[in-house]
């Protein structure tokens, strides 16, 4: 078979069953070229800049909201948020502790998610190396049989 016969040969679908929001079961045909691209999705890297800003973003708001909260309740505080200045300098419960605690949230979200994201990125790339591996290794085993 030459490289244009692969290349014009006709993949069949494969069928997907799918549920809709009524929970009912449909067929939807899948090509093996949407199924690739789709688990090239799946298994594609976080990128870690952008994961750590979000998470950074996301834990510094939540954090100076959750101060703001409390600040505007009035002077009883429901749980030890004190204790966060314990962790982040400078940090205390009023309003110039809300902003510390956005800016502390952000770095310790920024550099958690970052983190998180270069954990996830090298566990993937070594499973993804040795699937790879074991696969050759498999497809070439009897090699030395054809010879």
């Amino acid at each position: 078979m030459t490289t244009t016969d692969v290349t014009r040969r006709r993949i069949s679908p494969v069928t997907v069953r799918v549920r809709d929001s009524e929970g009912a079961t449909m067929d939807d045909p899948v090509t093996a070229e949407q199924a690739s691209a789709e688990l090239a999705l799946a298994f594609a890297p976080l990128h870690k800049r952008a994961f750590g800003a979000a998470l950074g973003v996301a834990l510094g708001l939540l954090l100076f909201l959750l101060t703001a909260l409390v600040v505007m309740r009035g002077g009883e505080v429901p749980f030890p948020l004190p204790y966060l200045g314990q962790y982040f300098y400078g940090y205390t419960v009023s309003w110039p502790g809300a902003f510390v605690a956005l800016a502390w949230g952000f770095v310790v979200g920024f550099v958690a998610g970052w983190f998180f994201a270069f954990v996830r990125n090298l566990s993937l790339a070594i499973s993804l190396f040795a699937i790879r591996t074991r696969a050759q290794l498999s497809a070439t085993r009897d090699f030395l049989d054809h010879i």
